[in-house]
């Protein structure tokens, strides 16, 4: 009979285990990983395009307006059980590099305190009219004699106006 307070006491403790470790984070890392060459090892002056993509590999992302500006990004997001994702940590290496001699001109660090929060505007642009529901769509046309094809249109595959 000594066995059942053990026992229950054994299962207590899991219980608190298996609650303890269903609060622990869930870390995901995504974007650019830093294996062997890290992108603020880039050295401005001596290294051009050719050698940064063998030290770092393809960017993650290029400039849409300068194709001489390459970005390296990663982050590193956290979710505890049910709450929302939060990112805990963001790195984003801008490499710029001279349009004529492709050397490496400039390498700009940003985290995660460098970026900004945009406001979205989520209302939409009023259309001129009014929306028509499903069913004015589908009975709108009834009554107008625009679907079938009249007697007098002429000879098929002409075009209206045709006269011949």
């Amino acid at each position: 009979m000594r066995r059942a307070p053990a026992l229950a006491a054994l299962a207590a403790l899991m219980l608190t285990g298996a609650g303890l470790s269903a609060c622990s984070p869930i870390t995901s890392y995504s974007g650019f990983q830093a294996i062997d060459s890290d992108p603020k090892d880039v050295k401005v002056g001596e290294d051009t395009k050719s050698t940064v993509r063998a030290k770092l590999g393809s960017p993650s992302v290029q400039s849409t307006f300068d194709p001489n500006v390459w970005f390296y990004v990663n982050q590193i997001k956290e979710r505890v059980a049910f709450q929302r994702p939060r990112i805990t940590s963001r790195n984003v290496t801008a490499i710029t590099f001279n349009k004529d001699s492709e050397m490496v001109e400039t390498v700009d660090v940003y985290t995660l305190k460098d970026g900004k929060v945009i406001a979205f505007n989520g209302r939409e642009t009023p259309t001129r009219g009014r929306e028509m529901t499903v069913l004015e769509q589908l009975l709108g046309s009834v009554g107008r004699g625009g679907m079938l094809p009249q007697d007098d249109e002429g000879v098929p595959g002409s075009r209206p106006g045709d006269r011949r």
